[in-house]
């Protein structure tokens, strides 16, 4: 099991193919295991490494470093360890978040950005996030774990449908603790990149399903107004989960991004 040593506690990580590196970011209980069908097609071409952010996945669970910011920094370090330069981020939900904040903060550290279902303004999250971003919500929850677990399972297959997603998502929710699920959707619901997105100078996608039920899907608006050279891509059929919803669009519209020459200064 790869992983490095932080003093913010173990990142664990999965790496395939060989090739420029381009890595993969989850979102909110998610894990490295969301990417594994697009670990499988991009290692095809590049080397491709994805990553558990601290408190999510195999990565280590201590108490102080959940919120947004910490996982900024974390792909920072991540990169820095690992020799990784510069690298393409491909982030999901508050992973994208967090890559977009990577380009403002780190601007030589990602090459191109993409996002997927991301909030550009926390504000954009669906109401049940967040509440679970409230104390009383996350305590009583885990309290109660054996009926919240319960909820979620029927919770799942109305974000997603797709073969294997229920079964995906509650084995992630299992490997969070009370203070990884709180402190990271309390921070995420107050973020707002609108300020800060004239910063963003590389190459940007973003990805949006119609049917998003946990973020907004016209979160693309704001994106295009901050970054006018961003390309803007919309899913007709597609949830909150992209690759799982439209797999094969997805993969062409990655790839194709990838291997666009860079067309913004």
């Amino acid at each position: 099991m790869p992983s490095i040593t932080t003093d913010q506690g173990l990142v664990h990580y999965e790496v395939a193919g060989r090739g420029r590196p381009v890595i993969l970011l989850h979102g909110w209980l998610g894990s490295w295991g969301l990417w594994q069908e697009t670990m499988g097609f991009l290692s095809q071409k590049y080397r491709t490494y994805a990553v558990d952010f601290w408190g999510f996945g195999e990565s280590g669970k201590r108490r102080s470093s959940y919120t947004v910011p910490d996982y900024i920094n974390l792909v920072d370090q991540f990169m820095e360890r690992l020799g990784i330069e510069q690298a393409p981020l491909i982030g999901h939900s508050m992973g994208g978040t967090v890559s977009l904040s990577v380009a403002i903060q780190y601007p030589k550290r990602p090459s191109k950005v993409v996002i997927i279902g991301s909030p550009i303004v926390g504000s954009s999250l669906a109401p049940l996030l967040k509440l679970a971003g409230r104390r009383w919500v996350a305590n009583l929850s885990f309290s109660l774990w054996g009926g919240f677990y319960f909820l979620m399972s029927l919770y799942a297959p109305l974000i997603s449908r797709a073969p294997g997603f229920k079964e995906m998502f509650l084995a992630d929710l299992s490997k969070t603790t009370l203070e990884s699920f709180l402190v990271s959707i309390a921070t995420l619901r107050q973020v707002d990149l609108r300020p800060q997105l004239d910063k963003i100078k590389i190459p940007t996608m973003g990805m949006f399903g119609d049917r998003d039920n946990i973020v907004h899907p016209r979160q693309w608006q704001p994106m295009q107004a901050g970054i006018p050279t961003a390309r803007i891509e919309r899913f007709k059929k597609a949830g909150h989960f992209i690759m799982l919803d439209e797999p094969q669009a997805f993969k062409e519209k990655i790839l194709d991004f990838l291997q666009s020459e860079p067309n913004q200064t």
